[in-house]
């Protein structure tokens, strides 16, 4: 029963933390923002962590560019033929793609082209072959857009429909038949699909050329030597596995997180220079009134439980809305400023949604960065006072 909370000693610590509400209003809001801005930071690097490992694993296993003057070159199709005959070699399919910039809104879409009687190299496009077909529809070309294009397209006032500007300077009309959706918003947010004769028509590319070669070995052990034979048979040619990729991204999430990781520093040692004045000793009137208190016959177990709760109350309060202002700032706002450390400031990008991804491992790593240390603070010189005699105190 001795560790039954005092409903009591609650009141009185709230009373006191009521008492002094401008101090109390000035460490809530002080604890409030260092606890948001931490939470803020993890849950962006967290969401964009999920969002570029998912679309690392959703893209082919080997990539073959055609280097020429030292610049990525249109391949030849028919070496398709070839790599398919190269051991452990399980697909290759020839890929049409490239970027369209969208001068009147300032972005590049990604566009690719795809025919639905070749093996797709995503499951994503294996199902749109199956749902949709992208032979003309009463004359009318059609494309798939992503969620990040229609919202650009119809700001623009392209609802229904959009005009791409060939190499010639002559428009090509293409209906808008529905939006794409991918295995993951970075992947679909800027990209349009269409099919690879369209493509050709409004680039101009010719048929007998390709973007580049995407390459499925059965075996993911045999990745490396397939490259090697793959370099070995066309020695002017780039070859990217889907590793490389996954490294590449790493180092420059990695290289950008250290911005993040400065700003955590930052946080954490204001926080702990607040800390370190709380714990250097308590204030002359609330030295008085620990002396006040154990003068009518407070035990010094009732002063630490009271200033138990009343820490615990400011601490935990400020914890919860922290965390609260946190999740509406990144996953409803979309974490307007600090996203763009990541994202970049540049407009030659369309937007895309911070995927929800909830860690429990990071917020039990804030609460006992804060809470319990915030509340030793408190307790250790309480404890200090709160064992001398009562008029040693009060004097």
């Amino acid at each position: 029963m001795k560790n039954k909370i005092n409903i009591y000693l609650v009141e009185y610590a709230i009373n006191a933390i009521l008492r002094q509400k401008y101090k109390s209003l000035f460490i809530v809001t002080i604890f409030t923002l260092l606890t948001f801005l931490l939470t803020s930071v993890f849950f962006i690097t967290n969401s964009i962590r999920y969002e570029l490992d998912s679309t690392v694993d959703a893209l082919p296993q080997i990539i073959v560019q055609k280097i020429k003057a030292g610049r990525h070159y249109d391949i030849d199709v028919n070496l398709v033929d070839d790599i398919l005959g190269i051991s452990g070699v399980n697909d290759a399919v020839a890929r049409v793609w490239g970027y369209y910039y969208f001068e009147n809104a300032r972005v590049n879409f990604s566009i690719v082209g795809i025919d639905k009687y070749e093996q797709q190299y995503k499951n994503s496009f294996t199902n749109l072959v199956k749902d949709f077909d992208f032979d003309d529809i009463n004359g009318t070309a059609t494309m798939l857009v992503g969620s990040g294009v229609k919202r650009t397209m119809q700001s623009n006032y392209y609802k229904e429909f959009f005009n791409f500007i060939k190499p010639d300077g002559t428009l090509k009309k293409v209906r808008i038949a529905g939006i794409f959706d991918g295995d993951t918003e970075l992947e679909s947010n800027d990209m349009i699909i269409m099919s690879k004769d369209l493509f050709r028509e409004i680039f101009n590319f010719e048929e007998s050329k390709a973007t580049d070669i995407v390459v499925k070995v059965a075996n993911p052990e045999e990745i490396a030597t397939v490259v090697s034979k793959i370099k070995l048979m066309f020695p002017d040619t780039r070859i990217i596995t889907n590793h490389d990729l996954k490294v590449s991204y790493q180092n420059i999430f990695d290289y950008k997180s250290g911005v993040f990781l400065v700003l955590f520093i930052v946080a954490l040692f204001t926080f702990f220079i607040i800390i370190y004045d709380k714990s250097s000793g308590l204030t002359s009137e609330e030295k008085r009134e620990i002396g006040i208190l154990k003068a009518v016959g407070w035990t010094v177990d009732d002063v630490l439980k009271e200033k138990l709760y009343e820490s615990f109350i400011i601490s935990f309060f400020s914890y919860i809305f922290g965390v609260g202002l946190a999740l509406a700032y990144v996953y409803i706002f979309q974490a307007p400023l600090i996203s763009n450390i990541f994202s970049g400031y540049s407009q030659l990008k369309t937007s895309f949604e911070l995927p929800f991804v909830f860690d429990f491992q990071t917020l039990f790593l804030i609460f006992f960065l804060s809470v319990p240390i915030y509340i030793a603070a408190i307790l250790i010189p309480s404890w200090k006072v709160a064992t001398l005699e009562a008029d040693e105190v009060i004097r």
